[in-house]
């Protein structure tokens, strides 16, 4: 049976709570971790759990209060500056923590059997978010909800990450994997930065553009610019009629 907009709306506020109570557990058990196995990896996966959670806030606010669109646009905005803030400030705490510990300036990081579990566990409620969100986006035509979905496919991309730097840390012994696997993460970092704070509010970018979730534009990776007729190849209910 299909879903009408409140009932939409109540089911994507639903899944960003979620993702905002996991990653308010995910930043405790991080920073905890890396605090104790001196693991910039982990802190910097803690903090950036952080940064998502408050990301995540901003879209509950959006989908709970009832603002004029150009009032909800304008609060937006500045959330996503203060963002794009946030996450310059942490590319360069990465890239300061990671050199003082390859200099030999700070103790070297020990292993921690507890961050591998938590990256673990992190990529498999991602994943199932990422899904869910975009298929309720793709039917609320929701790009901010389609945004905050993507932000829960990059974390997916840095649990890769620092899997790697973990485990070579934990099975090699191989201390300087950990602060040259944080160290990848800064791109990313930085990209969400700009991203954020530059804004993503340009209406001749976005003109055309259909959110979508289906194989024509990667199960929503890339955005879909393909006519509705093409979109119903794919056989899905998430892509508009």
């Amino acid at each position: 049976m299909a879903l009408n907009s409140e009932s939409l709306r109540r089911a994507a506020l639903l899944l960003v709570i979620a993702g905002l109570l996991w990653n308010l557990l995910e930043a405790v058990v991080a920073l905890w971790a890396g605090l104790d196995a001196g693991s910039v990896a982990m802190l910097a996966f803690g903090l950036d759990s952080i940064v998502e959670f408050l990301a995540g806030g901003v879209l509950v606010w959006r989908l709970k209060t009832r603002l004029d669109e150009s009032a909800a646009e304008a609060a937006e905005r500045r959330a996503q500056r203060l963002l794009g803030l946030s996450f310059f400030l942490l590319a360069a705490y990465i890239v300061l923590h990671s050199g003082a510990n390859l200099v030999g300036w700070l103790p070297e990081p020990q292993p921690s059997l507890v961050g591998i579990a938590l990256v673990v566990a992190s990529a498999v409620v991602m994943s199932v978010l990422y899904v869910a969100k975009m298929r309720i986006a793709a039917r609320m035509q929701s790009r901010s909800l389609r945004a905050e979905a993507m932000e829960s496919l990059f974390c997916d991309l840095q649990d890769v990450t620092i899997l790697v730097g973990l485990a070579l840390n934990s099975l090699f012994a191989w201390w300087w994997a950990d602060p040259v696997a944080a160290l990848f993460l800064v791109p990313f970092f930085l990209k969400e930065g700009r991203e954020n704070f530059a804004g993503h509010e340009d209406e001749d970018e976005d003109h055309g553009r259909t959110v979508c979730f289906c194989l024509p534009c990667f199960y929503g990776v890339l955005d879909c610019r393909y006519p509705h007729s093409v979109l119903r190849l794919c056989r899905t209910e998430c892509c508009p009629a």
